[in-house]
């Protein structure tokens, strides 16, 4: 069951011998990684309009975080006291230390938002207010209004005891505090006007008659046009504020049923869920405050002050008036040369494996993997795994163009990835219109490999082909996330990758087990598990052991308690952990052989790896899974071996740069600190930037090879 993701905020037995072990609740735990984004929007040496970026990041995974996950914490503070008794920890108190520490990280955001304006307008961008307005602005403002928002308009009074006015999920809205004209004495009354900034831009250019560009928010015109909303009043003021409705989806497990129906249903209903909070103007008067939680039936723990502006997230969408001065350096991807280049992309990783590691390199050796299986006579069967697909897509439309060139394909959707149900869905439906096979997910378990399979048939015999990675088919995201993508013909993978998809096919046990692969709801979880023993025991003995993993999440219990107990017998461990870590490293006879870094850059740390010393033999893989209890056993998920001798070597160099970050890696400890990993080291190492010229460097020595090669 869910609930048993909500582990208790300080220490958790983890154990029969009920032994305490540190463990950070995980919804405090994310706290602490947005926070790390967060910092990246007040530090100086990200360019102005990327830190302004950073606001938008901040805010967009704040607002997912309390449409989901605060959401299951109401619901756990509403079950029974029985139920409550086995959570062991208190779900109002640990909500309450949530909001608290998101309070704190707001008052931080507005102070960061406050002295940006400043900076913005040294680079002759004026963030403008009203009262900040020239009389030609003003004006402009007011045939703004009038001839763009007036339509999208629609302003309630509020009279108390009375029906409620529905406010949309995440809409904007100002809240009015107004007088009867000419009636001093008069009764304060309230009211509410929505703020259209999903009909209409929420950055509007002013007119400017000097050098440099004026901006005002969307809010702020709909402020100063509240007097000719309600002409029979004199406004008191305005103030800001947003309803966040609860978006997690509620799906049934049984295994009968229409799925597709009941997630079709739920996401009709997703925009009028229960209320998970009322964020508001930490101005706003106190009474009218309470009026606001009385109209809409919101209690204390539902109510989060912010600033004077929400959405913040819109801050995505600001205007950058093509000044490329202000934001990152272009990095573009670098090409792979042995499969964008190769005469036929099969025969470049039947010779051997290949790995990009994306976006340092292009996806365009993936998608063109794609277009020549739908091309290419030999190739009989296509089959995919989509999980998060992009809106446009090139490999999607490789899929229904082998289709038409006499191919089968078959397609498994998750329709239950979080906030993409819509989207997959419609590229479901698009498919099997085209003549795909298409499957859709499990009632009650969720599909995440990242997985293709091709089959070619050579010299009259069939050759399987397979790419695994620890990224999405998204032509989009490959551009800002970083993952490994494994290109390999190697029978030993290709087979089990065959027994993945007869698993999803047939929803049987495969006719041959996985030995090579690590696939949840078979061996995942017991081979990783196996893998830290094993280290463990060497420790014991007095021999080398090792483990280093990379991971967008550590929460699962057993995994930690294990890590915890291979620290103790000697194991070296290194963590480095994007997102939520629930394991705390360095505290003295339980985890002081634990480091942990947590880097947070232009780049989102995507990928995960997991590598085992294992007595010299360097046991690494690559993996869909996060060590989560959710990935471990509620998912299909794919960790796939690296064997080429050579790509171990390559991405040991990976984590030897990310380990020697001192720019952007942050110590992973109990979350009371946010401190910055320190080093001996005088040379200034950005792991993402060192990265990107590792492998412009290897471009260049495989260039210097092929030429030599051509000469001879």
């Amino acid at each position: 069951m869910w609930e048993t993701e909500f582990l208790e905020s300080n220490q958790f037995p983890m154990n029969k011998s009920n032994k305490q072990y540190p463990y950070l609740h995980r919804d405090i735990s994310w706290l602490h990684f947005n926070h790390r984004v967060l910092q990246e929007a007040k530090d100086k040496s990200v360019p102005l309009l990327s830190r302004v970026q950073f606001l938008a990041i901040f805010s967009s995974n704040l607002d997912e975080y309390f449409k989901v996950r605060i959401g299951q914490m109401r619901n756990l503070i509403r079950i029974g006291k029985k139920t409550k008794k086995e959570l062991g920890f208190d779900p109002k108190e640990t909500l309450k230390q949530i909001h608290s520490i998101v309070n704190e990280q707001q008052e931080e955001f507005s102070r960061i938002f406050n002295d940006t304006i400043p900076e913005l307008r040294k680079q002759k961008i004026s963030l403008l207010r009203r009262l900040d307005l020239n009389k030609e602005q003003m004006d402009f403002i007011e045939n703004y209004f009038h001839a763009k928002l007036l339509p999208y308009i629609q302003p309630v009074l509020l009279v108390k005891n009375k029906i409620r006015p529905f406010l949309n999920n995440a809409s904007l809205y100002l809240a009015i505090m107004l007088k009867e004209k000419n009636k001093p004495t008069s009764a304060t009354q309230y009211a509410i006007v929505n703020i259209p900034s999903k009909a209409i831009p929420r950055f509007i250019q002013l007119p400017s008659r000097k050098k440099g560009k004026c901006i005002i928010m969307l809010d702020d015109i709909v402020r100063q046009s509240v007097s000719w909303m309600f002409p029979g009043y004199d406004v008191i003021d305005t103030y800001s504020i947003k309803l966040t409705r609860d978006a997690e989806l509620y799906i049934d497990d049984e295994f009968s049923g229409d799925l597709i129906g009941k997630i079709r249903d739920s996401l009709s209903k997703r925009n009028v869920g229960p209320a998970s909070r009322l964020v508001y103007d930490r101005n706003m008067p106190k009474h009218f405050l309470n009026f606001l939680s009385e109209t809409f039936g919101m209690d204390k723990l539902d109510l989060l002050p912010e600033g004077r502006y929400h959405n913040n997230f819109d801050f995505f969408s600001f205007p950058d008036f093509g000044r490329k001065d202000l934001k990152y350096r272009p990095l573009p991807p670098l090409p792979y040369p042995p499969l964008e280049k190769a005469k036929d992309i099969f025969s470049a990783f039947r010779e051997q494996d290949h790995l990009i590691n994306f976006p340092y390199n292009s996806y365009e050796s993936v998608i063109r993997l794609f277009e020549e299986a739908a091309k290419d006579p030999n190739i009989t069967h296509i089959k995919i795994i989509q999980y998060r697909t992009a809106k446009k897509s090139r490999i999607q439309q490789a899929l229904m163009d082998a289709v038409k060139a006499g191919k089968q394909v078959t397609a498994f959707i998750e329709v239950k990835a979080r906030f993409d149900e819509k989207n997959n869905l419609e590229w479901g439906e698009k498919l099997e219109k085209a003549g795909v096979r298409v499957i859709y997910s499990f009632p009650g378990l969720k599909v995440h490999s990242k997985l293709a399979l091709f089959r070619r048939l050579e010299d009259g015999e069939p050759k399987l082909y397979t790419y695994m990675s620890t990224g999405n088919f998204h032509e989009g995201t490959a551009r800002i996330y970083s993952d490994f993508g494994l290109f390999t013909a190697d029978n030993r993978i290709t087979k089990e990758a065959a027994g993945v998809f007869y698993y999803l096919e047939n929803f049987k046990k495969p006719p041959h087990d996985f030995r090579h692969l690590l696939v949840g709801q078979f061996n995942l979880r017991s081979t990783l598990e196996g893998l830290i023993d094993y280290e463990t025991r060497q420790a014991k003995m007095g021999k080398k052991a090792k483990i280093t993993i990379k991971s967008n999440s550590l929460q699962d219990p057993e995994i930690i308690q294990k890590l915890y107990h291979a620290s103790q017998a000697g194991v070296k461990i290194k963590l480095i952990i994007r997102g939520i870590c629930c394991l705390v490293p360095g505290i003295p006879k339980i985890s002081d052989k634990i480091e942990g870094i947590s880097i947070v850059d232009r780049f989102l740390e995507h990928s995960r790896v997991f590598e085992f010393y294992h007595s010299g033999e360097d046991k690494i893989y690559l993996s869909s899974a996060d060590l989560m209890h959710r990935n471990l056993s509620g998912r299909v998920e794919t960790a796939f071996p690296v064997l080429d001798e050579l790509l171990k070597k390559e991405i040991k160099d990976y984590i030897r740069i990310q380990w020697s970050d001192n720019i952007k890696a942050r110590v992973l400890d109990d979350g009371s600190s946010i401190s910055y990993k320190s080093t001996d080291s005088d040379l200034p190492i950005r792991a993402q930037i060192e990265t990107y010229y590792y492998y412009k460097r290897k471009n260049e020595t495989l260039r210097k090879i092929k030429l030599s090669q051509k000469n001879k």
